[in-house]
């Protein structure tokens, strides 16, 4: 119950400074490193008995040792769903789905500071965040090189950041995925090393389903885009 009244409260807040860019910025940044200054490797240690524990039947099902040497999450806005990708380049098994707890927004890609959407495209994991508010946070590396061509192209600044894979259950333009799935994340993600991971945020599973026809329209090169994301997916099956 405590911390269902934390999220609400985070929500809140982060809704009533959006306005403030700047000041938005800072609470978010706070909210991300406001527990004790405990290390990744903390963090790990602390987690990774459980973590190990509740995937072990997973990892025997797909026949890929732990930790696996390359991961990929695919999260899918309409379906609410991120799935875990292990194994080899070419030969990758799917793990495990988990439920996506809460994301603002709509279908189609980040484009600015403020507009409260989860970004779509093929990123990295930058670092991660072992004394988040979240619980952990794993932080994605948006914007990439695409956000920034497209952007720079259209004359558009302030593209945001501080885009997080977290626990709980609440979110603003980040995945909540609540707090045994953040450990599950952050452990894999830690003892795999953050070269072997790569994030794909899609609006649909394109391996299944099209764009709804009252989908928003995006900018053109969302074709582009979802021509990437569609290759990316064909690795997934």
């Amino acid at each position: 119950m405590r911390s269902k009244r934390v999220a609400i409260l985070v929500v809140v807040l982060l809704a009533l400074v959006a306005s403030y860019p700047l000041l938005k910025r800072a609470v978010i940044s706070a909210m991300h490193h406001a527990q004790s200054k405990r290390t990744v490797e903390d963090r790990t240690r602390e987690f990774a008995p459980a973590v190990r524990d509740r995937l072990r039947g997973d990892f025997d099902r797909v026949g890929v040792a732990f930790p696996p040497p390359r991961i990929v999450l695919a999260a899918f806005k309409k379906e609410q769903t991120l799935e875990v990708w292990v194994g080899q380049e070419g030969a990758m098994k799917l793990l495990r789905a988990y439920p996506i707890r809460a994301a603002s927004g709509q279908l189609g890609p980040k484009l600015r500071e403020r507009d409260m959407q989860v970004p779509e495209g093929l990123y990295r994991i930058e670092s991660l965040n072992p004394n988040s508010l979240f619980h952990l946070a794993l932080r994605v590396g948006y914007p990439n090189e695409f956000d920034r061509r497209q952007a720079k192209l259209e004359g558009r600044k302030n593209l945001g950041g501080d885009i997080m894979i977290h626990g709980g259950s609440a979110s603003i333009g980040c995945l909540a995925m609540g707090d045994p799935a953040a450990e599950d994340l952050f452990v894999l993600a830690a003892e795999t090393g953050l070269d072997n991971v790569s994030v794909l945020i899609s609006p649909v599973d394109f391996r299944v389903a099209d764009l709804p026809k009252d989908a928003p329209a995006g900018p053109a090169w969302t074709t582009e885009l979802y021509g990437q994301i569609r290759r990316a997916l064909a690795e997934l099956k």
